[in-house]
């Protein structure tokens, strides 16, 4: 095929809860996005709609359309869709489904990790959210697989672009942490509540505010939660300023993310985000944030509080955080001119160079905590 007619996307798995995922597969793949090109989104009412969609209904209108492309951006497409060969085009978020089976729960172990194993072991093009899920991705699916970096751009969906960053953090009041995602055992929940009642355990009132909905897996601080924990569920978008506007960090413990897509969006606010360390969270993150080890519960506490202490670093952080989504934002606006161009050109110009991640940003906050310190 080297002229593509029609484009359909699977948005099949896109329902009542859009977080990450379904942000991408919406905005990235969008009709308006993709103009002047013919883009069919495909949708569905029920699970069980999906599911029949994905399987069935895609592969057929690929043997119909013989001249059309079929974008996945959201869940791993059927064996059938599969084997349309070079007119399916996968989008992967990340390899957690195959490198990290302890985070599945049943649904994802029935359906979504047999799809993905198939789809990596035999689909030939690929497009994925960033450096690092390309290298995972690498070590997974076929030595004949081609592969491009296609970041999502990051919009302001939260409304804070006007949002003027709180005045310091005193010990008067409570320091609060903002933490966004589904309740589930990736998200490692348990070491950011660890962290905070650390900081309360030495005398620093320190709250933690969840939002997103309760997911999968025996979570045991949703039966006891302790009195800093807050959990707001889940917040439509232009809810969360309300959560937000009264937070001094965003918190990340997370053990896997293959972007981690909310770290960036509120960098729009100015929040200073705190993550572990980790190959795609100091790409995603660059100089802008504080990387921290989640299971050092004391050292990563005193870490944060060293930071809360100091005014200026705590200014230069929200800086930081606004400089690194414009940095981000261009890489990805370079990625998707690419993929434009494949567009017009055809399959045959897939771009298998992949652009080389630009790390550079503001000075890097200092982190360094002496030896010996302890929480005081």
């Amino acid at each position: 095929m080297s002229t593509i007619q029609r484009i359909y996307v699977d948005q099949s798995h896109v329902r009542k809860h859009v977080t990450g995922i379904e942000r991408v597969a919406i905005d990235l793949f969008a009709p308006e996005a993709l103009a002047p090109h013919d883009v069919r989104v495909i949708r569905s009412k029920s699970l069980a709609g999906m599911v029949v969609t994905q399987q069935l209904l895609l592969p057929l209108r690929g043997l119909i359309d013989q001249t059309s492309l079929f974008v996945f951006p959201g869940l791993p497409p059927g064996p059938l869709s599969v084997a349309l060969g070079k007119r399916c085009l996968i989008y992967v978020h990340d390899t957690f489904l195959l490198t990290r089976p302890q985070d599945l729960n049943w649904k994802a172990r029935a359906y979504m990790k047999p799809c993905f194993a198939w789809a990596v072991r035999h689909g030939n093009y690929f497009l994925v959210n960033s450096i690092t899920t390309e290298r995972a991705l690498r070590a997974v699916c076929s030595d004949t697989a081609r592969i491009a970096v296609l970041r999502p751009q990051v919009r302001d969906v939260f409304g804070l672009a006007g949002m003027r960053f709180n005045a310091p953090w005193t010990p008067e009041m409570p320091l609060r942490f903002l933490a966004i995602g589904t309740i589930e055992p990736r998200k490692n929940y348990s070491a950011s509540i660890g962290i905070i009642r650390a900081l309360n355990n030495a005398g620093v009132a320190a709250e933690l505010h969840i939002v997103g909905r309760v997911g999968w897996g025996q979570q045991p601080f949703l039966t006891n939660p302790p009195p800093f924990l807050k959990l707001h569920g889940y917040v439509a978008d232009k809810e969360l300023e309300r959560v937000m506007k009264d937070c001094h960090f965003l918190l990340s413990t997370s053990n896997a993310e293959g972007l981690g897509l909310p770290l960036l969006e509120v960098q729009h606010g100015g929040l200073p985000v705190i993550a572990p360390k980790g190959e795609v969270f100091e790409e995603v993150l660059g100089d802008s944030a504080l990387f921290i080890d989640p299971s050092d519960t004391l050292g990563a506490a005193q870490t944060i509080l060293n930071l809360a202490r100091d005014p200026k670093r705590l200014a230069s952080a929200a800086t930081a955080s606004r400089t690194n989504v414009g940095r981000w934002n261009k890489l990805a606006a370079d990625d998707f001119n690419r993929f434009r161009q494949f567009l017009v050109e055809g399959i045959t110009s897939f771009p298998t160079e992949l652009a080389q991640a630009n790390l550079s940003g503001p000075a890097r906050i200092n982190t360094e905590v002496s030896v010996g310190s302890t929480i005081s």
